[in-house]
């Protein structure tokens, strides 16, 4: 084979890169349909965005095991500094104060953080002896890792940003070695807290969706109006759609946002069932990559930072297709590489990114490794 095909061609994970590929293509032409035809409202940016965001993939792919542990904390803390920025200067949009503008260029520090947290853990429990690992002391750096951020998030507010870094962080935690019961502690409190969390911590509209989540034929065309023609969308789709740019939902405006959180329904109506096991088949091989990437990972500290940026892709995903299906409550959460939105896009592929850079480590590892491609 690799005298057929040139070497740094065959050494591209093309386990990844076909799913991936397949994903975006769809997804331009979900996006297409969901502007009634038109590819230039959001497909043609989505492209080019995934352009732009898959060639910073490549970069962050070319460092080296030493420079990204050099360069961790300094950007755990810029970023860190970044969202506490928002707070002061932010711009608001939607009842959120989520984004910095400086001229033309317009950042949401929340979205850097999801990966950044990750790489923090990693790093900070990659140099932790293993026996401190399950010691309340050696908990604290790390707790204080994940809940910075959070509270500046939640202040924001984004609900569905918080549970996100909290969610990446806590696999890292668990797959460093903390006890089970930590964590079995810690959601007892949190199911305790919940009512306390529920009243005290959540704005009136993020409580509204709570509900809507737990009873939405109560209210069908207030509240409950997004979730009830979700539904509609992907159970009228049936086995195979009603076909490309026929979709009745999204083209007469019964379902809101077809084009970012709930692009998923707008597919499943046209594409049908066919469609939607298409996307999920995708997702399974970039997330068995990402878990082959971290399983063949030389080091600790390479190990954890694979496995937390695959979860962090899966919560993405499981998040959005849960939540256009009534599953779990409405939180904002676009589905990766299909919905529009520049953010998400960005974050996805960081974490695709460093994937392929813990892969290019496996490689050059000294030993008889898994090479993943």
């Amino acid at each position: 084979m690799s005298g057929i095909v040139p070497a740094p061609v065959a050494r591209q994970p093309w386990m990844m890169l076909f799913p991936l590929f397949g994903l975006i293509i769809f997804g331009a032409l979900v996006l297409t349909s969901a502007a009634a035809g038109n590819f230039d409202t959001y497909a043609k940016s989505h492209l080019m965005r995934f352009a732009i965001f898959f060639a910073m993939a490549i970069v962050i792919s070319r460092f080296n095991k030493p420079t990204v542990q050099w360069l961790t904390y300094p950007g755990y803390i810029a970023i860190l500094l970044l969202l506490m920025a928002v707070e002061i200067v932010g711009q608001v949009g939607g009842g959120s104060q989520r984004w910095l503008e400086v001229g033309p260029i317009r950042i949401q520090p929340s979205e850097l953080m999801k990966p950044a947290a990750v790489l923090a853990l990693a790093n900070y429990y990659g140099g932790l002896p293993v026996g401190m690992v399950p010691n309340w002391r050696a908990l604290m750096p790390a707790g204080l890792i994940i809940a910075l951020p959070i509270a500046f998030v939640l202040l924001q507010p984004d609900l569905g940003t918080s549970l996100a870094i909290a969610f990446g962080g806590f696999v890292v935690m668990f797959l460093a070695g903390l006890p089970l019961r930590w964590f079995v502690m810690a959601g007892v409190a949190a199911i305790a807290l919940a009512p306390v969390a529920f009243f005290v911590g959540l704005q009136d509209y993020q409580q509204k969706r709570v509900l809507t989540f737990l009873d939405p034929e109560n209210d069908p065309l207030g509240d409950g109006y997004q979730i009830t023609q979700s539904k509609i969308a992907i159970g009228s789709g049936g086995l195979f759609g009603k076909g490309f740019n026929e979709g009745s939902q999204s083209h007469l405006n019964y379902l809101p946002e077809p084009h970012t959180d709930f692009v998923f329904a707008t597919m499943a109506e046209e594409w049908g069932f066919a469609g939607g096991v298409f996307i999920i088949g995708c997702f399974g091989l970039i997330l068995y990559w990402g878990l082959r990437v971290a399983k063949a990972a030389p080091d600790r500290f390479s190990k954890l930072l694979a496995a937390g940026m695959t979860a962090t892709i899966f919560f993405y995903i499981a998040i959005n297709l849960l939540m256009v299906m009534g599953f779990a409550p409405v939180v904002g959460i676009p589905l990766p590489f299909i919905s529009h939105g520049g953010s998400s896009m960005m974050t996805n592929m960081i974490c695709i990114g460093v994937l392929m850079m813990v892969n290019r480590w496996n490689m050059k590892a000294p030993r008889t490794g898994l090479i993943v491609n």
